[in-house]
């Protein structure tokens, strides 16, 4: 799911909502259905269709003036499945939930679920996509639950962000308070970002990486680190990111968005290369991406994407005699549609 165009489409589409809430002090109500199908082959190994639901949810947000020049606010966003009706929970997990004040003077702090500050500053690409199936991403654990988060208003383009997570005694891998640090500078055209995250708690209710342990424990306690550079030209967005953590992995990243009416074209190439101790000799993994995207209307796009993953035999798969097998290429193909409001 990318929850970056749905977002800015829905806050796009209920300015005058928004509006006629804060007037009444009613909270605004929206959402999204995401239906996607996708075939999956990897390369002398198996191959699958499926129809699935890619991120359907159902929000309600508010604000409130406080005092003069400072605003409350919060947000919930629940998660469904609209692909399935056998066995569907109907509302049965979430997305987004917090609460927060926020003020021209002083920024904005908010508590709960979100989007983390590391993954706003620098984590663009693999963000972008709509089914995802093969980007890369970065290397950090901390994920998005448990954040008490603080972004400062913009100083001459410069914005300045902290999140740390607060994780108890009850938690899996016990009590920690991982931490994130961003600065994003913006001028004109240009937008530049750099980001860390400490990587302090356990990946069980973060991020969770396909490594035998990663159930319960982070890789390491290495930080990681990441650096993005944003350019608008026109129509045209180009965009290139570094992601770095020691004895992990170093994630390198390009990407391209052209704009043309209702229209939307996109290219990705990104590369991630172990490091330190999880060198095992299959080390590199690359997938190029490419989009076609067409909306319809102000509340409904169309899409196409596809995915060509290479790399040193990194897909893994059954093969029919039961024995675990290694393929150095897969392909995915998908089309989709949103609606939203």
């Amino acid at each position: 799911m990318k929850k970056t165009l749905i977002a800015s489409a829905i806050a796009a589409i209920s300015f005058s909502g928004v509006a006629l809430a804060q007037d009444s002090n009613m909270p605004t109500v929206y959402g999204n259905i995401q239906l996607a199908v996708s075939y999956d082959a990897v390369k002398d190994g198996p191959s699958s269709i499926d129809h699935f639901d890619n991120g359907s949810t159902l929000g309600v947000k508010h604000d409130h003036m406080i005092a003069p020049g400072i605003t409350g606010f919060f947000k919930a966003e629940l998660e469904f499945n609209a692909d399935d009706k056998a066995g569907n929970g109907g509302l049965d997990s979430f997305d987004e939930a917090y609460i927060g004040v926020k003020g021209d003077s002083f920024g904005q702090i908010w508590v709960g679920s979100d989007d983390s500050t590391y993954e706003r500053a620098v984590d663009e690409i693999s963000n972008f996509w709509e089914v995802a199936t093969l980007n890369l991403g970065g290397g950090y654990d901390t994920g998005e639950g448990d954040l008490v988060q603080y972004m400062t208003p913009s100083f001459g383009g410069l914005t300045l962000g902290a999140a740390v997570q607060v994780n108890g005694d009850n938690k899996s891998g016990g009590k920690s308070y991982p931490y994130q640090l961003s600065a994003v500078y913006a001028v004109d055209a240009l937008e530049l970002a750099f980001a860390m995250d400490s990587n302090d708690g356990a990946s069980a209710y973060s991020k969770t990486f396909d490594l035998a342990d990663s159930d319960t424990q982070s890789i390491n306690n290495e930080n990681t680190y990441g650096v993005r550079a944003s350019y608008n030209l026109d129509n045209l967005r180009l965009t290139g990111q570094v992601q770095t953590r020691k004895d992990y992995a170093d994630t390198y990243g390009l990407m391209g968005v052209y704009t043309l009416g209702q229209n939307q074209f996109a290219l990705s190439y990104e590369v991630r290369e172990k490091d330190g101790t999880f060198k095992t000799g299959e080390d590199t993994t690359n997938t190029i991406a490419i989009q076609a995207l067409r909306n319809l209307s102000d509340n409904l796009y169309v899409y196409a994407e596809g995915y060509i993953g290479g790399g040193d035999n990194v897909y893994e798969y059954e093969d029919s005699n039961g024995n675990d097998a290694s393929s150095d290429e897969r392909t995915v193909a998908a089309v989709g549609a949103t609606y939203y409001f």
